[in-house]
């Protein structure tokens, strides 16, 4: 899609905490922005997106899901700069943010969809780019060793897992929590979520590959062990017995500004440095 430079308005999306180290790549984008005609501004909270189409994130995959659930919402496309570790959700490195203005300004870039979850607690709706886990209190006197879980899938049981929680991912976030604990890796055509036991107290208890058109609901079992949801890395309440989780594919999704290259495997092996490129 094409924009008219002259009426698009940008954000540039940078963590306070690491202001000072990334202030000359924010100004540096800030310019390019401008001297293009495209207006500009600086985004600090999540309440200073109104009006943006596309937002600038300077940081890594931890401060792009900061943003994620609020752009899904409000349409907003995401291009992300990596000043983090891995960078999975990021596109660009420091060195390519000339390329990446291009692309914006030049509207020569293509759009990547990624599905997201709903998961929904009591009252309570969340949106997840990268994944929900419901796992075991480890804090204070709430602190438990395992915890015992019924899930179901469209109302059919799939297992009950003595463990120490539950991931439930996007293929997005199939490399992240979920990969580091024995989950397979989804690649994000695929349309599917994935249900991934940590530490499970039993031999048969795998992960789960589903539909993402399925409901999925998660059940606790003990009344007395204490549970965290967590979503995309958030601690967003505490469950008990009879707090089921219901998660399923939200109607809202993800859009990043790419340069269009398919080449998935790739750029896996570059950020899991299976091999050097």
């Amino acid at each position: 899609m094409h924009y008219n430079m002259y009426r698009m308005k940008a954000g540039i999306y940078i963590n306070k905490n690491h202001l000072s180290e990334n202030k000359p790549y924010l100004e540096r984008i800030r310019r390019s922005l401008e001297k293009s005609g495209i207006n500009c501004k600086v985004v600090y909270g999540l309440n200073d997106l109104e009006g943006i189409e596309v937002l600038f994130v300077l940081g890594g995959d931890g401060t792009i899901l900061t943003v994620a659930s609020a752009c899904a919402k409000s349409g907003i496309k995401i291009l992300g700069i990596n000043r983090g570790h891995l960078g999975f959700l990021t596109e660009f490195q420091p060195e390519e943010i000339d390329e990446a203005i291009d692309l914006v300004c030049g509207g020569n870039y293509t759009v990547l969809k990624r599905n997201m979850l709903e998961v929904i607690s009591g009252k309570n709706v969340f949106h997840a780019l990268n994944d929900a886990v419901i796992q075991r209190s480890t804090s204070g006197n709430g602190f438990s060793n395992t915890v015992d879980l019924r899930a179901e899938i469209d109302g059919t049981p799939v297992d009950n897992y003595t463990a120490d929680g539950i991931i439930i991912s996007t293929p997005t976030g199939s490399t992240a929590y979920s990969l580091s604990a024995g989950g397979s890796i989804l690649t994000p055509d695929i349309n599917a979520f994935i249900m991934t036991p940590i530490c499970a107290h039993s031999l048969h208890s795998r992960p789960v590959v589903y539909n993402d058109n399925s409901v999925l609901k998660i059940y606790p079992l003990c009344e007395k062990t204490p549970l965290n949801l967590i979503v995309d890395g958030t601690v967003v309440g505490e469950l008990g017995k009879e707090d089921t989780v219901v998660i399923k594919k939200s109607d809202y999704f993800v859009e990043f500004i790419t340069r269009g290259e398919k080449d998935f495997f790739n750029k896996l092996s570059v950020k899991l440095n299976i091999w050097s490129k």
